[in-house]
């Protein structure tokens, strides 16, 4: 089971979320975010960094992630990203539409990119499904497993901006799973953390890769 260590800022929706014991076991290490700087992540496989940190803290060790990601490291990140504490994910902001499923035509507008990637064995695509906070634009050579219909994408995998891997969601599960709403939240991370731990984040054979081979 890979190592992952877990950004935590302290407040309550992360105590609850990284400290429930479902999803602690998964928790190699909490890294409080004001030690960031001088904590080592020598001992780290992957490394979660949650939505609503605080920025300016995290631009302070920026540098430390990169690292991370330099020596083939593996970072997976919560939520909006306004600063470019990762490179290459081409950020935009989009307003959030909290209550589109009160519609009774309710279409969240979130399209399946690639089904048959290893993450769908984790979670569903209804799974991932609440609201988001913008899309990214993910640099050529990445792989978008769940996008917006005509727009961005909102998980994605990147594998040749760094040496390691970078695993991307505007979505922010800890957030609503430690506030108590939005059972869509946990079901998402019932699934995420034993995939991050456990499961393959290689490319799935895109469609077209499939359709090349016949």
């Amino acid at each position: 089971m890979r190592r992952i260590g877990v950004l935590y800022g302290g407040n309550a929706h992360q105590h609850r979320t990284f400290r429930e014991s479902k999803y602690k076991t998964y928790v190699h290490r909490l890294i409080y975010l004001p030690e960031l700087h001088r904590a080592s992540l020598d001992d780290l496989d992957v490394l979660l960094i949650p939505s609503q940190l605080h920025q300016r803290m995290v631009s302070a060790s920026s540098g430390k992630l990169r690292a991370f990601a330099d020596c083939g490291g593996t970072i997976a990140a919560f939520g909006a990203q306004p600063l470019d504490w990762l490179p290459g994910h081409g950020w935009e902001f989009r307003p959030t539409n909290f209550w589109w499923w009160l519609d009774p035509k309710a279409d969240s507008g979130l399209v399946l990119n690639e089904p048959g990637h290893d993450l769908f064995r984790y979670l569903t695509l209804q799974d991932a499904t609440w609201h988001y906070h913008g899309i990214f634009r993910p640099p050529a050579g990445a792989q978008t497993l769940i996008s917006v219909r005509n727009d961005g994408a909102i998980l994605y995998i990147d594998k040749v901006t760094t040496p390691g891997t970078l695993i991307m969601t505007t979505l922010d599960p800890e957030f609503h799973y430690g506030s108590y709403f939005m059972p869509a939240t946990e079901r998402f991370l019932d699934g995420f953390f034993p995939w991050l731990a456990e499961g393959d984040h290689g490319y799935a054979p895109s469609q077209h890769d499939y359709d090349k081979s016949q």
